[in-house]
């Protein structure tokens, strides 16, 4: 565009570029925190971050009860995980933008008071359709905060040191899947699933306090974009135009997708198909989520030794044959249990290293606009398992077999796009 900036993804001449490492200009970058700061970052972005996890999650263990007093089906009560999904894919397209234009804390604290508003209304929903509908404003909600959090990270660090602190914060973030559902468990003991969202309202009150007192701006006015929807559509059409940030942005969205898939299903397959009371599900989730847990901190070693592309790639391919063995194990009853547990676990382990790797890839290519393209991946990943949550309980939640056959569906197309796209760019590598 004559006489404008060249769109990210674009030369100057709107020709598709081949990305650098796009760091941002020395005269304008907040510098990136070491020592005490950076511990003190990785611990406020983590326990920002995992609010995410803690809404989604803590509440899994309640879907019988919820479906019994409101009277719902299944697939009806897992509308309210798919609410908030899409409440997240949708608000991440609209926020992202938003938050380069206006900077990180204003959205961010936004959002926060959101949640807290949307977790109060939840508590008193008095039908399974309300719920699921205010839970649409609480993914939004959410959508700030992991926005945020991702595109303050691409401010602060770019190439290798994006994955080493995506794994950092894997490790905070993890806990939040561990205690979730068995907190939601004891929450139940105490009282109904209404209190659960009573404890997410307490949780978003804490986390406003904390931005507001622990997190700096990061995004200099110098380094802001413009705040019109022509900027914003220039923008999005220039991540668009990138293949392999588009197939990377995909292959987020599909593992993403292998996670929801369990975190839709389990509760019913393994509560109403093996028998688990809620307090062992909530055990068993938390062992899922140790093993992502330390995968993630693995990832750090096998990345420098490897190389983030090899350890994605070898990643999906795990994730793809656990997955295949799962459904066997769901259909032919090998292994009992424990035949179920082992090749979902490897299914979520394998999360561990696609999760960190995926978005240190693309952010990377596009630092220029940090906030849009974590905007466009995190409205990729949570749009996508949107769609494929409900899917689950639709064809039978009590069985493994759908909940492996989606996950099957979904690894392998990520491993298409990974040995298709992305490994055939030379430009897609870290140092």
């Amino acid at each position: 565009m004559p006489g404008g900036p060249a769109v990210a993804g674009t030369d100057a001449a709107g020709a598709p570029a081949v990305p650098a490492e796009p760091g941002p200009s020395r005269s304008t970058a907040v510098p990136a925190p070491t020592g005490g700061r950076y511990v003190q970052l990785v611990l406020v972005l983590g326990a920002l971050i995992a609010l995410g996890p803690l809404t989604i999650d803590m509440y899994l263990p309640a879907f019988p009860s919820i479906s019994a007093e409101l009277g719902a089906s299944d697939a009806a009560t897992q509308l309210t995980l798919t609410g908030m999904l899409g409440g997240l894919a949708v608000g991440q397209l609209l926020i992202g933008p938003l938050s380069d234009a206006f900077g990180r804390r204003r959205p961010l604290v936004a959002g926060l008071v959101t949640h807290l508003v949307a977790s109060l209304l939840c508590a008193v929903a008095p039908s399974i359709y309300v719920l699921a509908g205010v839970r649409v404003l609480q993914g939004f909600a959410g959508a700030a905060i992991s926005v945020v959090a991702m595109a303050i990270v691409r401010d602060l660090f770019s190439g290798y040191a994006v994955a080493k602190l995506m794994s950092r914060l894997m490790l905070v973030i993890g806990l939040a899947p561990i205690l979730a559902p068995s907190l939601g468990g004891l929450v139940l003991e105490l009282t109904s699933w209404r209190g659960i969202f009573g404890v997410l309202a307490g949780a978003a009150l804490l986390l406003t306090v904390v931005a507001v007192l622990g997190l700096r701006e990061t995004l200099p006015p110098e380094r802001r974009r413009p705040a019109n929807p022509r900027a914003t559509l220039a923008t999005y059409r220039g991540l668009v135009g990138d293949r392999s940030f588009l197939a990377l942005v995909f292959i987020a969205g599909l593992m993403m997708s292998s996670i929801f898939a369990y975190v839709s299903g389990s509760s019913f397959v393994l509560q109403d198909g093996y028998g688990l009371d809620e307090r062992t599900f909530g055990l068993v989730f938390g062992v899922n989520a140790a093993g992502l847990t330390v995968a993630s901190q693995v990832n750090p070693l096998l990345i420098r030794r490897f190389g983030v592309v090899n350890v994605l790639s070898g990643a999906i391919l795990v994730a793809v044959t656990a997955a295949l063995a799962l459904v066997v194990a769901g259909a032919t009853g090998f292994g009992g249990l424990i035949g179920v547990l082992v090749p979902l676990g490897v299914v979520i382990a394998a999360g561990g290293l696609s999760l960190p790797n995926t978005p240190a890839l693309a952010l990377t290519r596009h630092g220029e606009a940090a906030g849009t393209a974590a905007a466009m991946l995190g409205a990729v990943q949570f749009g996508v398992g949107a769609a494929i949550a409900p899917l689950v309980g639709l064809f039978g939640s009590a069985s493994a077999v759908p909940m492996g056959g989606v996950m099957v569906a979904v690894t392998v197309l990520a491993a298409l796009l990974m040995y298709g796209v992305v490994r055939r760019d030379p430009s897609v590598a870290l140092d």
